[in-house]
């Protein structure tokens, strides 16, 4: 989304030219200003002194523009230390902070930033903005609505105030993939604690593309992170008014978060913590074999209907329960009680199951836990690692995987062996996300071989004693 400046003012000046010579040009005319009023001093009526530094200050008012490509980082500042800054740069997500009088009117969709004073904030500037952090993705950000952030010159243009709030506001989205549990925390609850945890809970959270059962499946997570009651966004015919106000959610990864970019350095050891003291998980570590207490380490295995299921689950279980493991078998669904799941994930020493979904519950497992992930057929290795495997390590799990072969995937079943799905999966690639999709990932169930499997159980277990 490209941020409209009016910026004529400097259209005679190469974009080479060095910003020091703006500068001089500005200084030079407020003295010849200054000289003019000495020389003609006695012809002319008072000059209230109060008039004139608020002009030279709103001359020297300031905008910056740091080029980064084919989006922007501007930063706005004007005589009342209000400050507007939007990171447009960003690949996963925009983000506007701002700090000044900040009047909110969710059923236009309208966030304005009000001024008394002429600086360059105060120039009836807008742009707009989608608070959901998969902002490449066009389909996903079709879904979520846009909000347009005016600056207005003068009180009275602004909206009156409705509600004064004295925390800051989080404005962001739950459209898009929402529903889908990678997508919840990937695009929307793992972004919305490395913006919102530093405020410890005096946060007012205003959410567009509202979904009541979204709210009530994440409430343990939303309370924790604000005290106040959600405001429906979009619905809200009430003008809200906020001293601070972030709009969009920061973003830095699939599943995970850099504490170098993360406000208070946090991490994703920082986030399952989090999570474990909101879902009152009981669980920090695993067993560790070899205790004396002779308990039998936990095995879930996430079981799959649709697609990507285990053709052979229950030779699976067999196999494991063979090796001394306590094995638990159950399906992560769009309508599963989250509270519940996070335990029963909370109380295993290892998980395994098909790349999906599923294995986001990854991040209610005991730190030092195993993370087994079943790579489907067809080339997903990188696309299975970018989505659990790293994330996994950056929580502190210990990751494990299990490549099919053709001849345990059911595709061998519905292509000749020669066929381009099975010879070359990375022609289907090419083709683009939504075939490799249907293919590999919609169309695709797996037979494990055991004895393949049996190394992978024995290597977790092996992992367990240390």
């Amino acid at each position: 989304m490209a941020l409209r400046h009016d910026m004529k003012f400097v259209k005679s000046f190469s974009r080479y030219e060095p910003a020091k010579l703006g500068y001089g040009a500005l200084v030079g005319c407020l003295l010849i200003s200054l000289g003019f009023l000495v020389l003609f001093k006695p012809y002319l009526s008072p000059l209230p002194i109060s008039n004139l530094r608020s002009s030279m200050r709103a001359g020297l008012s300031m905008l910056i523009i740091e080029n980064t490509g084919s989006s922007q980082r501007i930063e706005s500042k004007n005589l009342q230390e209000q400050k507007t800054k939007c990171n447009l740069s960003d690949p996963r997500s925009d983000l506007c902070e701002i700090e000044g009088d900040i009047r909110i009117h969710g059923n236009s969709s309208m966030v304005f930033v009000a001024s008394s004073e002429m600086g360059i904030l105060a120039r009836n500037e807008s742009w707009k903005i989608r608070p959901y952090a998969r902002k490449g993705d066009l389909f996903a950000m079709s879904a979520v609505k846009e909000l347009s952030i005016k600056s207005l010159i003068g009180h009275e243009e602004a909206p009156n105030c409705t509600l004064n709030h004295n925390v800051p506001a989080v404005i962001f989205s739950i459209g898009g993939y929402t529903g889908n549990l990678f997508h919840d925390f990937t695009d929307v609850l793992i972004p919305l604690f490395i913006t919102s945890r530093q405020f410890n809970g005096e946060v007012q959270f205003l959410i567009t593309d509202y979904k009541p059962w979204w709210i009530i499946k994440y409430n343990p997570i939303l309370k924790q992170l604000s005290r106040y009651e959600i405001l429906d966004f979009d619905r809200d015919d009430r003008v809200h008014c906020f001293k601070s106000a972030v709009i969009g959610l920061r973003c830095h990864k699939e599943l995970s978060i850099d504490p170098s970019k993360s406000p208070n350095g946090y991490s994703m050891y920082d986030f399952n913590e989090f999570l474990r003291n909101s879902y009152s998980l009981e669980r920090a570590a695993p067993i560790q074999i070899g205790d004396g207490l002779g308990k039998k380490p936990r095995l879930l295995i996430i079981s799959r209907k649709k697609s990507r299921s285990f053709t052979n689950e229950g030779e699976i279980v067999e196999t494991a329960k063979s090796l001394g493991y306590e094995v638990v078998v159950a399906e992560a669904g769009v309508s599963s009680d989250l509270s519940k799941f996070a335990q029963i994930v909370n109380s295993c020493d290892v998980m395994m199951g098909v790349h999906g979904a599923g294995l986001t519950n990854l991040v209610f497992l005991p730190i030092n836990a195993i993370l087994i992930q079943i790579v489907p057929f067809g080339g997903l290795e990188w696309l299975s690692r970018t989505d659990f495997g790293k994330p996994a390590v950056d929580m502190k799990l210990r990751y494990l995987e299990y490549k099919i072969k053709m001849e345990e995937s059911s595709l061998i079943k519905q292509y000749p062996r020669n066929h381009v799905v099975l010879r070359d999966p990375l022609s289907i690639h090419k083709q683009g996300w939504l075939a490799l999709r249907s293919i590999y990932l919609d169309k695709q169930n797996v037979m494990l071989d055991v004895g393949r499997l049996r190394a992978i159980l024995l290597k977790a277990l092996e992992l367990l004693h240390h």
